[in-house]
């Protein structure tokens, strides 16, 4: 029986042939990749790189990271004693001449004379405007002859301004904070009155229902601190 010769493999398909092809494949895979790649940190990259890092310089470049937040602007100094001489709320259309009131016998603020009902009252035993501690500002509103200077003291709103000119030719500007109405009964005289170590002002008026007898029910207070000095 004669034996067969065994055919010899084509070189396409060896072993060998498979290897280095796998191997070369690898070699250009890898190198498309680091050309064709998201660009790295130190990367020279072309006009798709510069592209890229345009669009994340916000996220990538120091000082671009969006507007810059400032700190909130500190309080003003405190004013020396001086008494005012006018009151003005722009956002309500009150621009009134001040008078000093003091405590009557039963230890009650006085109010301004009623036949002057556009007259703001200014509480002179305690700070004057722009001073540290709470000053007090009072007025009518509304008298027999009809409206007073405090008529639309209600519709204050918070961050709106009360501008107190002085005799020393400066201006106390304050922000509103809030406007509460409390029941004459049972008034809190610590939370109106008292100081909270910064420079702060109540302007006070009547509110609630009325009645001929016993007159209103209530009064509406504004709280506001110092925010200027002009």
């Amino acid at each position: 029986m004669v034996q067969r010769r065994r055919r010899r493999r084509p070189w396409h398909r060896t072993r060998a042939y498979r290897l280095l092809r796998t191997a070369v494949l690898v070699v250009v895979l890898t190198t498309m990749w680091s050309r064709c790649g998201p660009a790295g940190p130190g990367r020279a990259g072309g006009r798709d790189t510069v592209a890229a890092k345009g669009a994340d310089s916000a996220r990538e470049e120091p000082g671009a990271a969006g507007p810059a937040t400032s700190a909130p602007p500190a309080p003003p100094r405190p004013l020396s004693r001086s008494r005012p001489t006018s009151f003005r709320v722009p956002s309500l259309g009150i621009d009134a001449p001040v008078t000093p009131l003091r405590l009557d016998r039963d230890r009650q603020l006085e109010t301004p004379p009623v036949d002057r009902p556009k007259l703001v009252g200014w509480y002179e035993g305690g700070p004057t405007p722009g001073e540290s501690g709470t000053a007090i500002a009072v007025g009518h509103r509304d008298t027999r002859s009809g409206p007073a200077v405090f008529a639309g003291l209600a519709q204050a709103k918070p961050g709106r301004t009360v501008e107190v000119r002085r005799v020393d030719g400066r201006t106390a500007v304050y922000s509103v904070d809030r406007v509460k109405v409390y029941d004459k009964v049972g008034f809190p005289d610590e939370e109106v009155y008292g100081s909270t170590g910064r420079p702060e002002l109540r302007v006070i008026t009547c509110g609630g229902l009325f009645s001929r007898r016993t007159g209103y029910t209530s009064n509406v207070v504004v709280f506001a601190h110092l925010t200027a000095t002009k």
